[in-house]
């Protein structure tokens, strides 16, 4: 696999669930722009942004963009989803949508565009909020290989207005001969960050690595600040 497949192997779409309806847009500051333990902007810092609607019904659209560094062949990642969530009832709930990843830069970028569908299951018990996620994409980055991601995670409140949430994925190809990691299947990939709040801004840190050895994908602390508006 080339260098540049290395670098984005693990661009992914977190799609939070909107808690009530209306338009609302995200501005974040990140000193890496990570997914699945490998970074897509070579270990740089990035700026991303996000605009989504929400009905109450629990339909929701939304789309998200971020600068990325491919081999200098891709430096924009602008992303389009949409989705329902369900309420099943006091304690689980289900989201379930279909994602489309562009990138854009030289005009190779075009070719790693592709479509991916995800169904997320989350439980709230008087110990936190446990999630069981699955992603899969039938065109891999442009590869034609179906690829697969499933996550574990579960947070977890320490005190008023401070969590910690704990992550555990593996990513795993379809086809080894069109995309893989180093030959391998698959890799895993840990995560475990603290996240809070303050003066409507919101802060997380986070420390996270990966069954790999490449140097965008090694053990790393990663810091961001956001900022939510509602319209």
């Amino acid at each position: 696999m080339n260098k540049t497949l290395i670098a984005i192997a693990t661009g992914a779409l977190l799609v939070a669930s909107q808690a009530h309806a209306g338009v609302s847009a995200t501005v974040k500051v990140a000193s890496d722009y990570t997914f699945n333990g490998v970074s897509q902007t070579d270990n740089d810092p990035a700026l991303q942004a996000s605009l989504d609607y929400a009905h109450d019904s629990g339909f929701y659209v939304g789309s998200w963009a971020s600068n990325v560094n491919f081999d200098d062949v891709a430096n924009v990642e602008w992303d389009f989803y949409v989705g329902n969530y369900w309420q099943l009832n006091d304690k689980i709930g289900l989201d379930a949508g279909v994602a489309y990843y562009t990138y854009h830069g030289e005009s190779a970028a075009s070719g790693y565009k592709y479509g991916e569908a995800y169904t997320k299951f989350n439980l709230n018990s008087a110990l936190g909020n446990s999630e069981l996620n699955l992603w899969y994409a039938w065109d891999y980055f442009g590869s034609d290989a179906g690829h697969y991601i499933l996550m574990l995670a579960h947070t977890f409140e320490v005190s008023e207005g401070h969590h910690i949430k704990v992550t555990a994925d593996r990513s795993i190809s379809k086809n080894i001969s069109k995309y893989s990691w180093d030959g391998k299947k698959g890799y895993n990939h840990y995560r475990a960050e603290y996240m809070t709040s303050w003066n409507q801004f919101d802060f997380n840190v986070a420390v996270e690595d990966t069954t790999m050895n490449w140097d965008t994908s090694d053990t790393r602390v990663v810091f961001s600040v956001s900022r939510s508006f509602d319209f």
